[in-house]
């Protein structure tokens, strides 16, 4: 019966269960049972998928450009991905500007829920001032020095490393296509064979999937502070949502439908299970090796530009994190009273477009760029406090964001070099 059940409304039955058993634990004051007992299947579920993640990194970059059997072809790919990765990310900030200023949610902050923010949330506010002073103090060619890892297999053991690893597999990739065929025959049947390895690996994780997001959303649920709380910083997070939904229900659905050709049932079913697997792990990297699947088998995008796009997305493209550091932004500086003009708007707009590019695809990572938002546009960055009780929930809806904007990026780029063809699954099943 259940093998019969679509892959996203098993995950969306665990995710509605587990908050309905959160809350119900949450009554019974039995937060702790949850803690020791559920939690850790929710852990074991992250890391699972953080587990397969370099190694799906590796091997799916590696033979989509083996693939490609000409430097040209990658160049072309490369330049028309980034180019729309920029785009994309600057509109989403864009939309969270001006959600933002028509709402206005940091004008109706009180005195004394600011008063209580502040106090409650110091320690974490100061913990990631600190992490972003520190990388204000290296020079502006630091983030190319830590683009190229010292050892690999050192990068490869972390994934906040993502990018240094990508470095070190598109030099292999190249290198493979450059010496002669014969040679990179038996390493690139290497790493064809072990693709095929990690994408069943990733089959049968996903069939722990609905266990795992019942156990993250529990957990979720029964730590969360008080509602009171939450109150005062409703107005804040209904910003971050309108702007996240006008994305992910608006501007990607039309560009797929413009660029792509494919209609909005096509996308939002393809790309579901995705956006809930990362709803609740909060990480684009985790989510990495789901969305590859949805991508090439229910999508159609050919895993050549797949095996490119997505690994290359996953570590530099953060549309829903660039939104959410434009709101974020903005609404702490109203709710300090400070008036910010239209060039502080459009700094905001470069600096948060070109932070997101650096922000690690793990939960939390934003909360450092936004501080170097906030110090662009002369705002305290003690201001982050304001944002950080409600701050889970909303990293969870932006990394929903994050997932679709690659998976919309690789349907154009595979539709403009006419590599977006049949899904797998409908091929299989063509009656």
């Amino acid at each position: 019966m259940l093998k019969r059940i679509p892959a996203h409304w098993l995950i969306m039955l665990g995710l509605v269960l587990g908050i309905v058993f959160g809350f119900g634990f949450s009554a019974l004051n039995g937060k702790q049972l949850v803690v020791d007992w559920v939690k850790p299947f929710g852990t074991l579920f992250i890391n699972l998928l953080k587990m397969i993640a370099v190694p799906l990194i590796i091997v799916s970059l590696i033979k989509g450009i083996s693939d490609m059997k000409d430097i040209s072809r990658l160049s072309k790919i490369g330049l028309r991905t980034l180019a729309i990765f920029i785009l994309t990310t600057a509109v989403a900030v864009t939309i969270g500007l001006v959600v933002v200023n028509t709402l206005n949610p940091g004008k109706s902050f009180s005195q004394e829920t600011r008063d209580q923010l502040m106090l409650g949330f110091a320690d974490k506010a100061n913990a990631k001032i600190e992490a972003a002073a520190a990388q204000k103090t290296q020079g502006p060619l630091q983030p190319l020095v830590d683009m190229v890892p010292d050892n690999f297999f050192n990068a490869s053991s972390e994934n906040r490393n993502m990018l240094q690893v990508i470095f070190f597999v598109l030099l292999l990739g190249v290198g493979l296509v450059l010496i002669p065929e014969e040679k990179a025959k038996p390493v690139k049947a290497f790493f064809d064979g072990l693709n095929e390895v990690i994408m069943k690996m990733v089959d049968l994780i996903m069939k722990t999937a609905p266990v795992g997001v019942f156990a993250l959303m529990a957990a979720l649920v029964v730590e969360s502070p008080g509602l009171d709380l939450f109150k005062g910083l409703l107005s804040y997070a209904l910003c971050v949502l309108i702007g996240l939904a006008i994305l992910v229900l608006g501007f990607y659905p039309l560009l797929v439908r413009v660029f792509a050709g494919k209609s909005y049932q096509f996308f939002m079913k393809g790309m579901a299970p995705a956006q809930l697997v990362a709803f609740s792990t909060s990480s684009s990297a985790a989510t990495l090796p789901v969305t590859m699947e949805r991508v090439v088998d229910h999508l159609g995008v050919d895993e050549e530009v797949a095996s490119f796009v997505l690994p290359i997305g996953a570590t530099v493209n953060m549309d829903g994190t660039a939104l959410y550091q434009a709101v974020a932004a903005v609404f702490i500086a109203q709710a300090f009273g400070i008036a910010l003009d239209f060039g502080d708007q459009v700094n905001i707009v470069i600096t948060a477009t070109l932070a997101s590019i650096g922000t690690a695809a793990v939960p939390g990572a934003g909360m450092v760029m936004l501080v170097i938002v906030l110090g662009a546009i002369g705002v305290p960055e003690a201001g982050l406090a304001l944002i950080f009780a409600i701050d889970r929930p909303l990293d969870m809806s932006r990394t929903i964001a994050n997932v679709t904007s690659d998976a919309t990026v690789s349907m154009i780029v595979a539709k403009s070099l006419g590599m977006l063809g049949t899904p797998k699954q409908e091929a299989s099943n063509p009656g």
